[in-house]
């Protein structure tokens, strides 16, 4: 039955990135961010994505809570059309829309083959982050979660490899495994640790206890490397601004639960700065 709907999924999704394609970036873009609004509440537990709000803000009137779920599934939408231009904002065409803070910090990286492990959360396009670190020429491997839908993740997986990130790494002991291996041929790792994950440890975020991620912990403690927290903000519609900050070297005696802990301080931060732009409709504290 999944099969099933998997494939007309798909089928549905790859007819509207043809129209995407046709249309452009500009419509494409908008149209995305409004379809969004209009079905996404039918796919994603609203029930869900009002608790994690109020969690997050327990004291937020009905309006402002309207306007972030509104917002949310209209970025959201965003990236879901932006997919079928990731090559322009790689190959110059709509890289003038991207503003770097931070950039200096990127090339004493590349400049000094320094390993770090770069963090964030999906936020805005999130999909620009590894894109443009690999782009400057710093050698990065991306991790990431398949999709469900394996007819989709082929294509997906296409796009992620030519236009974002060329090592793509599978969540997982086999992924981790690879993510090792490139680590000691001197790749530098990207990845997003604001989702719940099975394999990781209940940690505090936002006073409450989640499933995250000790990826980032782990490769810190290994092999002694800093890890550099970046964010992205999207503003006038197609233009986007990645702050990357000052590498955080932990010192020895922290704990990779100390490590994880403190990373998601950094992610609860982020989420402060702009929860418009934050994906909500993740269980994060089931």
């Amino acid at each position: 039955m999944n099969k099933v709907k998997y494939f007309f999924q798909f089928i549905l999704i790859i007819f509207f990135f043809l129209i995407f394609k046709i249309l452009g970036i500009k419509i494409s873009s908008f149209l995305g961010g409004k379809l969004f609004q209009k079905i996404g509440p039918i796919f994603r537990s609203k029930k869900i994505t009002e608790s994690n709000i109020k969690r997050v803000f327990p004291d937020i009137d009905k309006k402002r809570k309207k306007e972030i779920i509104s917002s949310m599934w209209n970025n959201y939408g965003r990236v879901f059309a932006e997919y079928m231009f990731i090559k322009n904002f790689r190959n110059s065409q709509l890289n003038k829309n991207i503003v770097i803070e931070g950039n200096e910090i990127l090339e004493k990286i590349k400049n000094s083959n320094e390993k770090v492990i770069f963090i964030s959360g999906h936020f805005s396009n999130f999909e620009l982050m590894a894109m443009h670190i690999e782009k400057v020429g710093i050698k990065l491997a991306a991790i990431y979660r398949p999709l469900n839908n394996y007819f989709l993740n082929f294509v997906m997986e296409r796009i992620r490899k030519k236009y974002i990130c060329r090592n793509q790494i599978k969540k997982g002991i086999g992924g981790l495994k690879e993510l090792i291996r490139l680590q000691k041929d001197g790749y530098s790792t990207a990845l997003m640790i604001d989702q719940r994950v099975t394999e990781g440890i209940k940690s505090n975020f936002f006073n409450e206890k989640a499933f995250t991620t000790t990826i980032p912990a782990q490769l810190a403690k290994k092999f002694k490397i800093p890890i550099v927290p970046i964010f992205i903000n999207r503003y006038e519609n197609l233009k986007f601004k990645i702050t990357i900050s000052q590498p955080i070297k932990f010192s020895d005696d922290k704990s990779i639960n100390d490590i994880t802990e403190e990373l998601n301080r950094i992610i609860e931060k982020m989420i402060l700065k702009d929860p418009n732009k934050w994906i909500w409709t993740h269980n994060r504290w089931k």
